[in-house]
């Protein structure tokens, strides 16, 4: 029985689906319902303050990247530094949160502006809002068990993280020095206003345009670009992990 705390049908709604998912009822719900607030949908409050998840994406993001470096060290006792690093950079990137937001059903509960073009990493920062809303209610313990136990040990396949290269920048740069070639993400322009502003990106090797795309970030415009330039050179979307 969702506890008598949960007053409206909103509340209920969000708690029946977090204690579904993760076991626990929130103790103070509002923080969940600002961790899927979008900034297209802010609440202006005194001061001109603007109220949204951002902050608690915020926190979120430094929560969860502790979380994930110490389970990785525990995991992987003789790996250096470096695939250390490599490994939680993945598993926190943009593409990866956004997926697991969605494969958990955390996106069925963001409130956003319809009518706007699609916000493409709305579900992973909501995800980052969430953590951080799990951590001001639970703490760092729980919310530390939580990650681990109800999506990382559920919702992750490491293996597969680890073999399969999806830092299309890193690469194509990594492709380019080995044969010298020149290169540069050349930043074409900015289209739309507000939400629906986006950033066009196209790369240039050896004065040839190879990859253009564009994405509400510059830096998943020029991700967007390098995949679509090595696509261009034939290179092959995985390799063996060394």
């Amino acid at each position: 029985m969702i506890p008598f705390r949960f007053k409206t049908d909103s509340d209920r709604r969000l708690a029946r689906g977090l204690h579904l998912q993760f076991g626990f009822y929130p103790r103070n719900i509002a923080l969940y319902q600002l961790a899927f607030r979008h900034k297209s949908m802010s609440e202006t409050l005194v001061n001109n303050c603007r109220v949204n998840n951002e902050r608690l994406e915020y926190l979120g993001d430094a929560v969860l990247s502790a979380v994930v470096a110490e389970y990785l060290f525990k995991k992987y006792p003789t790996k250096s530094e470096g695939f250390l690093t490599e490994t939680r950079s993945r598993i926190v990137s943009r593409v990866s949160l956004n997926k697991l937001a969605q494969d958990i059903g955390l996106s069925d509960y963001i409130q956003y502006a319809h009518g706007h073009s699609v916000f493409r990493s709305i579900n992973g920062n909501a995800f980052e809002a969430f953590v951080g809303a799990v951590f001001i209610d639970r703490g760092y313990e729980f919310t530390r068990k939580l990650v681990i136990n109800k999506v990382i040990k559920v919702y992750v396949n490491i293996d597969e993280i680890i073999n399969t290269d999806i830092n299309f920048k890193s690469r194509l740069l990594e492709y380019a020095q080995k044969n010298r070639l020149g290169i540069k993400f050349v930043h074409v322009g900015v289209n739309g206003k507000g939400y629906n502003k986006r950033y066009e990106v196209e790369v240039v090797m050896n004065d040839k345009t190879y990859g253009r795309a564009c994405d509400f970030s510059i830096k998943g415009a020029e991700q967007q670009a390098a995949e679509q330039t090595l696509k261009m050179l034939n290179m092959p979307d995985k390799e063996e992990h060394k």
